[in-house]
């Protein structure tokens, strides 16, 4: 059978995603590892009701077939939000509704990459891309990032060596996994590079709500004066993940690309939920709920960054999210995070958190890891650390003994 089946489809080849949450069925066991919202937060009353208003409202209707870009006044409600929070002129016309951003990810690549086509990413960078991108076979093109994003000279660098480069993927906001956030001037500057140098950004940017000490930046797709930037963004970290409802921003060919490709993909959208969302937003103040939900993750990033400074060992390095879910710890260089989860971390500390390696599309980095302290309560997040920096200090003393 494997012998009909596409190459990208090779099960003995797995994807990024594949065993990406590690198990320790301990009773004392804590994850720091899924980047999973605080379903303590989800507003579960409100949202039953605004199912339920749109059902009263538009009657059998509701579940007849639709249109392929999704529930209109859905669309318009993100146009208005994305020129109020990300300074993005555009249309209801210009917006798709997708299946979570996930999706929103594997349709650009299906509209953009041939076998071999070349791709850039920062590294690390988000594992689900990865996974979206490695079903066309890209030839990938690692850029470093920078405490404010992006390397822009190390890009541009790139490109001039590799002029065919067609698309670049960037987490802008908070970034999964290192919690870094790309400054104004670099995304303006990113603009002009796709400009001069022809490719296309994806600027995938499902936590820039989450921001715990500032408002959210202007978009890159604000600046973008040739529609080469595809605008990505999800309800899943602002409202919940199982609404499965994600969204775009794209303009003219590249809109037409992304619609064709959908069109093959799934036909239409999920009109019933992304009518009750749209009821929702109409019946309650979604920023109120976005503030709310920031009270509560900023205290448990405090209570993660608290314990990086004061229990860590020293020889360790780490980022101090501004918002967003994640925490990036790198660890001396030689240590390999994975064997360290396996071998010490679940059987000795019961803590699980996701090494590094799948963050790079060479699977070549293995002495870092990410934490996720969007799912658990300061003091539960205070007991993992511990655990975990007391297991760290073990291991690096075992690596290098002082004599």
């Amino acid at each position: 059978m494997k012998n009909l089946l596409a190459t990208r489809a090779n099960p003995d080849v797995t994807s990024a995603l594949s065993g990406l949450f590690p198990v320790d069925d301990s009773p004392l066991a804590i994850s720091l590892a899924a980047g999973s919202p605080n379903l303590d937060y989800f507003p579960v009353a409100a949202v039953r009701q605004a199912f339920l208003t749109a059902i009263d409202q538009q009657g059998a209707g509701l579940f007849q077939y639709q249109t392929a870009q999704g529930n209109l006044d859905l669309r318009q409600a993100l146009t208005a939000r994305i020129q109020k929070w990300g300074q993005v002129a555009t249309t209801a016309d210009n917006v798709v509704l997708t299946v979570g951003g996930q999706q929103g990810i594997e349709l650009v690549a299906k509209a953009l990459l041939n076998p071999g086509d070349e791709v850039a990413v920062e590294v690390p960078t988000y594992i689900g891309a990865l996974a979206a991108f490695d079903l066309y076979q890209p030839t990938y093109h690692a850029v470093p990032l920078e405490p404010d994003g992006l390397d822009l000279n190390a890009l541009e660098e790139t490109l001039k060596r590799h002029p065919k480069i067609k698309l670049l993927y960037t987490v802008p906001d908070y970034h999964n996994p290192t919690g870094i956030t790309m400054s104004v001037t670099k995304r303006q500057q990113l603009v002009d590079l796709a400009n001069r140098y022809d490719f296309v950004i994806l600027e995938d940017t499902p936590y820039r709500d989450l921001g715990y000490e500032a408002a959210p930046l202007p978009a890159i797709k604000s600046f973008d004066t040739q529609g080469r930037v595809v605008f990505l963004s999800s309800f899943s970290k602002i409202l919940m993940p199982g609404l499965r409802t994600g969204w775009l921003v794209a303009d003219g060919d590249l809109l037409a690309a992304i619609m064709k490709v959908r069109l093959a993909s799934d036909l239409e959208t999920t009109n019933i939920t992304h009518a009750a969302i749209a009821a929702y937003m109409q019946a309650n103040d979604l920023d109120a709920h976005i503030q709310t939900l920031k009270t509560h993750y900023r205290a448990q990033r405090d209570a993660m960054v608290t314990s990086l400074e004061q229990d860590f060992p020293d020889e360790v390095s780490f980022t101090k999210p501004a918002g967003g879910f994640f925490d990036w710890v790198t660890l001396p260089k030689g240590m390999n995070a994975a064997t360290l989860l396996t071998d010490t971390m679940i059987p000795r500390a019961h803590v699980t958190y996701v090494p590094a390696t799948n963050f790079y599309p060479n699977r070549d980095v293995t002495n870092a890891m990410r934490l996720s302290f969007s799912g658990l309560e300061p003091q539960v997040i205070t007991t993992g650390m511990r655990r975990l920096a007391d297991q760290l200090k073990l291991a690096i003393h075992r690596q290098a003994p002082v004599l």
